[in-house]
This record gives structure tokens, C-alpha cells and sequence, in this order.
């Protein structure tokens, strides 16, 4: 059975996918950025780590926490490579005025922070472009 445009539907739902992946980690990175502009630093450590439903060993979440000079601990998700441990030292770059929203890991041992969401900004971005061209190109 054809149903009317349901071959669009995959190229507008990847455009939909892509095109959010590329906003959400756009706003992370703006986040980023205005942590390492703030100045705020302190020791963290990394607290755990999740593997993703149905154990695939290639999807892992992180978490870390530190401690505001007022002694409010925060725990934040971020990015991290596959040899980080729990239990393990890492400098929290954070803004002072919004720390829960701001805080990366930022330090030796890992990459920039940037660099990491710039590289997720532009793959996905590429990505919504590529389904979108190939999509006009399919329409027209």
C-alpha cells in the first residue's frame, strides 16, 4: 500500500531530529562559553556514570559535582571520554550567577569544552542540511 508523500516522511522527521540536536547543543555550547567567560572554577569530581538502556556499551552518561564557595554542592551532566573513572578529579569551569545551568568540565585531561560542542553544532547541523537538500531535491 503507497500512501500519498510517505516518502517524505523519513527526510522531515531526520530535518525535525537534526535541526533540534543542532539548537539544544547550540544553547549548550552558548552555556560553555558563558562559563569560561565568568571565571568561576572549582574541583569536581566525577560521581557516576550510566550506561543507556539495554546495556549498549557505546551510549554512557556522566555526572558531576562540586562545591560553590557557599558550600551548595551541584551535580551537572557533561560530556566526557571513555577513560573517565567515578571518583575522579576534574576542574568545573561554571558562571557564578546561573552554576547549575553553566557548569562544564574544563581542564587537563579532557578536551575543550568548545571543541566538543562545537563538533556536535556542526555535525548535526551538516546533517539537517544534507536531509534537507537531498529532501528538495527528492520534492522537486
Amino acid at each position: 500500500m503507497d500512501i500519498p508523500g510517505g516518502d517524505y516522511v523519513f527526510f522531515v522527521g531526520m530535518i525535525l531530529l537534526f535541526g533540534w540536536l543542532t539548537a539544544y547543543y547550540g544553547r549548550r555550547l552558548a552555556a560553555v562559553l558563558r562559563a569560561l567567560r565568568a571565571g568561576g572554577r572549582a574541583v569536581g569530581r566525577c560521581v557516576r556514570v550510566e550506561t543507556e538502556p539495554y546495556n549498549r556499551s557505546d551510549a554512557q552518561r556522566y555526572f558531576f559535582t562540586f562545591r560553590l564557595p557557599a558550600g551548595r554542592e551541584i551535580e551537572f551532566e557533561d560530556l566526557a571520554t571513555r577513560a573517565m573513572e567515578v571518583g575522579a578529579p576534574v576542574t568545573v569551569a561554571y558562571d557564578p550567577a546561573d552554576p547549575e545551568r553553566t557548569a562544564t568540565v574544563a581542564g587537563r585531561g579532557s578536551w575543550s569544552p568548545v571543541a566538543q560542542y562545537v563538533l556536535l553544532v556542526t555535525a548535526c547541523g551538516l546533517a539537517a542540511a544534507g536531509f534537507t537538500v537531498v529532501f528538495l531535491f527528492t520534492v522537486v
